[in-house]
């Protein structure tokens, strides 16, 4: 069962799997959004934040806990393992509406920014794993996600994100601090503006110059469109 674990950042621009041992599973309360893990308890039940985001100088950002686990794929990761490049760290659980809401806007981020030196890592909580996968399955999610079904992620960070505020998102800088956080879900223009001075910042590139996803997507035809429609239904049936 995935836990969190402080540890010191390891210099890495890229991201890779490494085997750690998961040890104490730290308890929360349960979830709301109506599967098997509901807690009963009103005050118990996770909530979502109003969105706002805030950033930090440099001067302000406080080091990242190096959090372990396993992903949804069985690999094992450490946070540190992102250490070189910048990350965006996402909390979320299937049940949650806000986190469906703002999966698109993950995703073509992710898109646009993984040539800027930005790399998306995931935390699932309060979740089983069926339904994380059915999720990331049915939403094409490409990045790995954590499995944290303890919520154990969100309370290593809680001196920068209440534990119960599902989604947030936190941008950790390459020296491993914590450089802004969403509480709530966010959005591509918010996003990409907390990412953009951090990839000017650490000589990644020009984020103006960044491929659009929205504009490639206006560039296909109807008719482009509606064949890729009918080749992934062929593809479903054979």
């Amino acid at each position: 069962m995935p836990s969190s674990t402080p540890g010191t950042w390891r210099h890495r621009a890229v991201p890779r799997p490494v085997t750690i041992a998961l040890a104490a599973v730290l308890a929360l309360s349960g979830c709301a959004g109506g599967n098997e893990i509901q807690a009963t308890n009103e005050d118990q039940r996770f909530v979502s934040g109003d969105g706002s985001a805030t950033t930090f100088e440099t001067a302000e950002r406080t080091e990242a806990p190096d959090v372990t686990g396993t992903t949804l794929d069985g690999e094992e990761v450490s946070l540190s393992d992102y250490e070189g490049g910048i990350v965006v760290l996402n909390f979320w659980a299937s049940w949650c509406g806000p986190c469906r809401a703002e999966q698109p806007v993950l995703d073509e981020v992710h898109t646009e920014y993984e040539g800027l030196g930005v790399g998306f890592l995931g935390v699932n909580i309060k979740d089983s794993r069926a339904a994380a996968e059915a999720y990331t399955s049915s939403k094409s999610v490409v990045y790995p996600s954590l499995y944290d079904q303890p919520g154990a992620v969100p309370q290593a960070f809680r001196d920068t994100v209440p534990p119960r505020a599902i989604p947030s998102t936190l941008v950790i800088d390459p020296e491993g601090r914590i450089a802004a956080r969403v509480i709530g879900a966010t959005t591509y223009g918010q996003l990409t503006d907390l990412l953009n001075p951090l990839v000017v910042e650490f000589g990644f590139g020009d984020p103006e110059e960044r491929p659009r996803v929205a504009e490639q997507d206006a560039e296909e035809s109807p008719k482009e469109l509606e064949n890729k429609g009918d080749a992934a239904i062929e593809e479903g049936t054979n």
